[in-house]
C-alpha cells in the first residue's frame, strides 16, 4: 500500500508571503490543519487499512505539527505515533521498518505561538508477516525545491527509504518517495536521483509513493521512469481509472474531484511476478470519516503480489 495521508493543509499561502504576512499566514495554515483533524482521520485511514491487511505501506506526508505556547507545554500531533494507535486498536500491529526525515521549520502564529512542522516519509511493515528486512538506508535528494517565506530562502527537502527484505525465499527491495510538486525539472531530477542510485540494483525492485508526475498525461518524469524499465501495476491488473490525487484542502468537497494518477507502484528486475489485483481505497463516500471528511487530499493504491516460493 502507498499513501500520502496529507499535511492537513495547504502550504502555499506561506509561499512568497511578506514578512509582516507570516504570522497571519502561519495562523491561517494551521487553522486549516485543526479543522481536517487528523486524529479523526487517522481512524477512517486505520479502518480501510484493517480491510486490506497490507504486508507492507509506504506512508508519505507522515508529519508532526507541533504548537509551541510561549510558556506553556508543547503540543503535538505525531502521524504515525496516530496511527499505529489507530490500528492497535483494530488488533494491527505494525512497526516503522525506516523513515526518512525531510523539510522541518519552525514560524511565529499571529496568537503569539510557534507553530513548526516536520514532514517524513514511513515505510511500515505488519508485524508476524513473512517480511524479513536484511538492510535499510535513506536520505534525501541532492536537488530540491528552495521557496522564499518572509523573505527567506526555505529548502523544501525531500527524500527517499528503502528495505531490502526476504519474502518466501525471494529478496526485494521496496522503496518509498515524495517527489516534488511544483517544480518539474526538480522533480525530474529527483526521479533521475532514484533511477541512479538506490533503483540502480539487481533486485527485484518496488517503487511506491506520491511522485507528482501524471501517469496518463505524458509526464516527463513518469516516462523516464518506464524508459528506466519500470512496469506500472495499474497498467497489469488495475481497474478503472486509477485517479489518486486530489480532494480539496479543506477535504469537505461532498463528492470526489480525484483527476489524476499520480500515486504509483512500479516495478523493475522481476523474472516472475504474478500481479494479482491492483485496487485504489480511500476513495469513495463510505471511506469519510463521520464528520465527512475525506481520509485524505490522496487516495492510495494497494497491491497484491506473488512474488516467491518457499526455499
Amino acid at each position: 500500500m502507498t499513501w500520502n495521508i496529507y499535511f492537513g493543509a495547504s502550504l502555499l499561502p506561506l509561499f512568497n508571503a511578506l514578512p509582516a504576512q507570516i504570522p497571519f499566514r502561519v495562523t491561517e495554515v494551521f487553522r486549516q490543519f485543526l479543522a481536517t483533524n487528523f486524529p479523526m482521520r487517522a481512524k477512517a485511514i486505520a479502518r480501510i487499512i484493517k480491510l486490506k491487511n497490507p504486508d507492507i505501506i509506504g506512508l508519505q506526508e507522515a508529519a508532526i505539527w507541533k504548537l509551541i505556547p510561549p510558556n506553556s507545554n508543547v503540543v503535538e500531533y505525531d502521524f504515525i505515533k496516530i496511527l499505529l494507535c489507530e490500528l492497535n486498536k483494530l488488533g494491527l500491529c505494525y512497526k516503522v521498518a525506516i523513515l526518512n526525515n525531510n523539510f522541518e521549520g519552525t514560524l511565529p502564529s499571529s496568537s503569539n505561538n510557534l507553530v513548526s512542522l516536520h514532514d517524513r516519509d514511513v515505510i511500515l511493515v505488519r508485524e508476524y508477516s513473512e517480511i524479513e528486512i536484511i538492510k535499510r538506508q535513506e536520505a534525501n535528494f541532492v536537488n530540491n525545491l528552495v521557496v522564499d517565506v518572509g523573505g527567506f530562502p526555505i529548502t523544501i527537502l525531500h527524500g527517499w527509504s528503502y528495505i531490502d527484505a526476504c519474502f518466501r525465499g525471494t529478496i526485494f527491495r521496496l522503496l518509498n518517495t515524495h517527489l516534488e510538486v511544483n517544480d518539474e525539472n526538480i522533480q525530474i531530477a529527483q526521479a533521475n536521483e532514484l533511477i541512479s542510485g538506490p533503483g540502480n540494483t539487481a533486485f527485484p525492485l518496488f517503487f511506491i509513493g506520491d511522485f507528482n508526475a501524471n501517469a496518463n498525461d505524458g509526464s516527463i518524469t513518469y516516462e523516464n521512469l518506464i524508459s528506466a524499465g519500470f512496469k506500472d501495476v495499474w497498467d497489469i491488473s488495475g481497474v478503472g481509472d486509477g485517479f489518486t490525487c486530489c480532494q480539496d484542502n479543506d477535504l469537505l468537497n461532498a463528492f470526489s474531484t480525484l483527476s489524476t494518477r499520480i500515486d504509483l507502484i512500479l516495478v523493475k528486475n522481476f523474472v516472475d511476478l504474478d500481479v494479482i489485483r491492483v485496487t485504489v481505497v480511500g476513495d469513495k463516500d463510505s471511506d469519510k470519516t463521520k464528520t465527512k471528511l475525506w481520509p485524505s487530499d490522496h487516495a492510495s493504491v494497494v497491491a497484491e503480489f506473488n512474488i516467491g516460493q518457499y526455499c
